[in-house]
């Protein structure tokens, strides 16, 4: 029989389709090496596989028996460091995460955590060339660049006077957009309308704060102010303005109440905030309402006022505070400065916005996750007497039992008794564990637990200032913080804190365990190990941690420090005071990661 001849593409089909699928396969490779090489996807790729690495969930179960490891003291090794790219890391601000969110009034840019099963446990590292922070008052005027590389704001805003690259440093010669010749004059042109010295004002709140030069300005007329911006694309603003030494915090006015009382703020200011006040029925003019101190000043710089093109938005502003009845003290330049009415004499009134008064039901100190009202707040619904020009001025107002204090039953009593507490721990810590208060290397202070701010009063004549945070799920206690004169926020501790990592040179709570536990039960609704860990993110490398508690939770605060690599020492109360509490020393040791594997 002879041989069939068949054509060269119809011999060994099988054999030839392998042979393709080899090649292809081959050449994709080498094309994908050539991409992740020699083209930027490379990188953007391998960051998204380490923030992924961050982000991603483990087994939940062998998450708890870590935590349960951990709390034994059974857990020898310290916790695992953070990727080296999330040295900037926040939780509950992170932009991949929100991206996913609606866009409508902002929600995407406010804050939204991860469940706590959810949340990574490592510590975040410091970047490679990390120095201990400039010193205050030093460092109002310059930071070290390498513990912020970020040069956008600089590239960008450099030449309105924010920040400048100089050698080794950032320096702030003190402008922003609506000032770029320096806050100074500025605040000078505004003392032509308002009283900005003698102690009439002071708390205030900067809403989109650039790098915070207005409100590190404002501390020599004796005003302490309270500067917020979103994280937004110059990435890094309220970093730069913690680690200036100037009150700051991560925040976005977008579909609720921001964290603060009614009545907290002297003063409120807007530099070309770009808030749409006026927008959704005037909402967010009317959140800004709820925390301005009657007989207080709202200024509003940059659009729209009398602002090319925006003739309509700045009528409706207009409208808006006539509504209110608030007086119109000056309409200088690009620059409005109104003063909010003493009492109720303006509502409910005819206007255009449909504008209301809000019922009794509404508690308007209530504002941890509450969503915003278009409802105006009565000042008769905050009872006691707390306008500008009833309260004490500075300093007097610091000392001074305030009305609010009726909020808690025996509360002036109780106000005095928490005032001589504090005034006696605060010598101790000084004087007998000499801490560092009360010297350069302590400016940015954070209490956990403030109830009356008495911590924050007994250090009023410190070069600091202080974060005092009211736990949502405790007495409303910061209206009465700010009619002392200090500043604050709520929040629940079983969330992460909305501020950059390395931004606190010393964190002080008293009762730490009860920050966790649910109210009037021995139940936890999150654990004393992921709670360290969030206290190791907001402080500084060589910082402070003073913790109060009972001997039995100070035992396990101590196995913690451990694994979190703080150095801890543990101390009796002082002689005065009376309970068993122990005291906890710890600093936070300055280490690096070791090898690229992080």
């Amino acid at each position: 029989m002879g041989h069939l001849n068949l054509p060269a593409s119809k011999r060994n089909p099988r054999q030839w389709k392998l042979l393709d699928i080899i090649s292809a396969v081959f050449f994709g490779l080498v094309l994908l090496f050539f991409l992740l090489v020699f083209t930027p996807l490379g990188d953007s790729m391998a960051a998204s596989g380490r923030q992924a690495l961050l982000l991603s969930t483990s087994d939940p179960r062998q998450r708890h028996r870590l935590v349960s490891l951990i709390e034994l003291g059974h857990h020898h090794k310290p916790i695992e460091a953070c990727p080296a790219n999330s040295v900037d890391h926040m939780p509950c601000e992170d932009p991949r995460r929100n991206s996913q969110l609606s866009r409508e009034m902002n929600l995407y840019r406010e804050r939204h955590c991860p469940l706590p099963d959810e949340m990574p446990l490592c510590l975040i590292p410091p970047p490679p060339a990390y120095k201990i922070p400039v010193q205050w008052p030093e460092s109002l005027h310059k930071i070290w660049h390498s513990n912020m590389p970020h040069n956008k704001i600089a590239d960008r805003k450099g030449h309105q006077g924010w920040m400048k690259e100089q050698g080794p440093y950032f320096i702030f010669p003190g402008g922003g957009t609506m000032f770029p010749d320096g806050a100074a004059p500025y605040i000078e042109k505004l003392g032509q309308y308002i009283p900005m010295n003698g102690g009439t004002l002071r708390t205030a709140l900067d809403m989109g704060c650039g790098v915070a030069s207005f409100g590190g300005s404002l501390l020599s007329e004796g005003i302490l102010t309270l500067s917020f911006a979103p994280r937004d694309s110059h990435k890094a603003q309220i970093q730069f303005a913690l680690e200036r030494g100037v009150p700051a915090f991560v925040l976005m006015l977008g579909t609720r109440r921001l964290p603060f009382p009614a009545f907290a703020f002297d003063l409120i200011h807007c530099s070309r905030c770009l808030i749409p006040f006026t927008a959704y029925n005037a909402t967010y003019f009317v959140e800004v309402d709820r925390l301005l101190r009657p007989g207080g000043y709202l200024v509003i710089s940059g659009p729209p006022v009398q602002w090319p093109k925006q003739d309509k938005e700045w009528a409706d502003l207009q409208s808006v505070a006539r509504a209110l009845c608030y007086e119109l003290i000056a309409v200088d330049g690009n620059t409005v400065i109104w003063k909010k009415p003493d009492g109720d004499s303006c509502l409910p009134n005819q206007n255009e916005f449909g504008l209301e008064s809000c019922d009794e039901s509404n508690d308007p100190s209530n504002a941890w996750y509450f969503k915003l009202r278009r409802c105006v707040t009565p000042t008769s619904s905050v009872n006691g007497e707390f306008p500008l020009g009833m309260i004490p001025k500075w300093p007097d107002r610091l000392t001074r039992a305030p009305s609010r204090a009726f909020v808690m039953r025996n509360g002036i009593d109780l106000f005095q008794a928490d005032t001589r507490r504090w005034t006696r721990r605060v010598a101790y810590y000084k004087n007998t564990l000499n801490l560092k208060l009360g010297t350069p290397a302590v400016r940015n202070v954070m209490d956990m637990n403030a109830f009356f701010g008495g911590f924050a009063a007994a250090l009023a004549s410190d070069p600091v200032w202080v974060m005092n945070v009211v736990p949502a799920r405790k007495p409303l206690t910061l209206g009465v913080i700010y009619d002392r004169g200090l500043i604050g926020v709520y929040h629940d501790w079983c969330e992460p804190f909305s501020t950059y990592p390395r931004t606190y040179d010393f964190i002080h709570v008293a009762g730490i365990e009860s920050l966790i536990k649910l109210p009037g039960s021995s139940k936890s609704r999150c654990n004393l190990v992921d709670l360290m860990v969030e206290i190791d993110r907001m402080l500084r490398p060589e910082g402070t941690v003073v913790i109060r508690d009972s001997p039995e939770v100070i035992d396990k605060v101590a196995r913690i420090a451990h694994a979190v690599r703080w150095t801890s020492t543990i101390h009796d109360k002082e002689p005065e005071s009376h309970g068993r509490e122990k005291i906890l020393v710890a600093t936070k040791m300055f280490w690096k990661l070791t090898s690229p594997s992080h």
